[in-house]
C-alpha cells in the first residue's frame, strides 16, 4: 500500500505496522483516532505530509521480518489472538502494576503528587478495561466467530441481543477513545513516563512498565479498530447479500 494524503492512519497501518513506529514518534494516534488522513494529521501536529510520507515509505519498504499480517488472518483466528495476547496480558499486568504504583505513590508522593493522580487513573483503568474485555468476550467476539463459521459452513446465525453488529462495535469504539484519553493525560503526568533524579529502582521500573502497558493497548486497540471490527462489518453485509442455504 503507498500512503497518500488523503490515506487513513489506521488503514496504514493496518495494511502495514512497521508504519506504527513512525507515527509514534511524531505522537499521532492510529489506533483510537486512526480515521484521521494524513493530510488531517499534518495539520494537526504542524508536520510537512512530504517528508512524513516519505518517512513512512521508507519504514514500510524496510525488511522485518517475523511481523504477522493480520489482515490476511480468518476472524476466528484473530479473535483468539487478541484474547490470548491481549486481554491476557492486560489481566496479569494490572495487579502488578497497581501493586507498583501504589508502593511508589506511599514512598514518593510526597515529593511528587502526580503519582496519586496517576494512581487515581490506572485504578479507573482497571475496571473499565475489566468490563469492557468481559463484553468483547461473552457478547461481541461470540458473534463473529459464530459470523465466521456460519460463512464457512453456509449457515444461519442465531440471534443475538442487538440488531446489526455496528451496535456493539460502536460502543467499544467510544470506550476504546476515552482508554486512549486516558493514557495520554498519565503519558502527560508522567512526563511521557520518564523517572525523576530522585526515583529509585521501583518507581524506574514502574514507568517502564506502564509505557510497555501503554504501547500494548495501542495495538490492541488498532487491531480491533482498524482490523477485527472492519473485518466483522464486511462478514454480516456478506450475509444479508449472500442467504445461507
Amino acid at each position: 500500500m503507498n500512503a497518500t494524503l488523503n490515506s487513513t492512519v489506521g488503514s496504514i497501518v493496518a495494511n502495514n505496522y512497521r508504519a506504527a513506529g513512525v507515527f509514534s514518534n511524531h505522537g499521532i494516534d492510529f489506533c483510537c483516532k486512526g480515521g484521521k488522513t494524513i493530510d488531517e494529521v499534518c495539520r494537526d501536529k504542524n508536520l510537512n505530509p512530504i517528508l512524513l510520507l516519505e518517512e513512512l515509505q521508507k519504514a514500510m519498504s524496510a525488511s522485518q521480518s517475523g511481523l504477522p499480517d493480520f489482515k490476511s488472518w480468518p476472524a476466528d483466528l484473530l479473535v483468539d489472538y487478541i484474547e490470548k495476547k491481549h486481554h491476557r496480558y492486560v489481566a496479569e499486568s494490572i495487579p502488578v502494576l497497581k501493586a507498583y504504583l501504589e508502593k511508589i505513590a506511599s514512598v514518593h508522593g510526597k515529593n511528587h503528587p502526580e503519582l496519586f493522580q496517576i494512581l487515581e487513573e490506572f485504578n479507573e483503568c482497571e475496571g473499565a478495561l475489566s468490563k469492557h474485555m468481559k463484553k468483547e468476550e461473552l457478547i461481541l467476539f461470540p458473534y463473529i466467530r459464530k459470523m465466521y463459521n456460519a460463512i464457512e459452513l453456509q449457515r444461519q446465525v442465531s440471534a443475538m441481543s442487538f440488531d446489526f453488529v455496528e451496535e456493539p462495535i460502536k460502543v467499544m469504539h467510544e470506550e476504546h477513545d476515552s482508554e486512549g484519553e486516558r493514557f495520554r493525560r498519565i503519558s502527560y503526568l508522567s512526563k511521557n513516563y520518564t523517572a525523576p533524579e530522585d526515583a529509585c529502582a521501583t518507581y524506574v521500573v514502574t514507568y517502564r512498565m506502564l509505557a510497555d502497558f501503554e504501547n500494548d493497548l495501542h495495538l490492541h486497540i488498532h487491531l480491533e479498530n482498524n482490523v477485527l471490527f472492519p473485518m466483522a462489518i464486511e462478514m454480516e453485509q456478506r450475509m444479508q447479500h449472500e442467504p445461507a442455504h
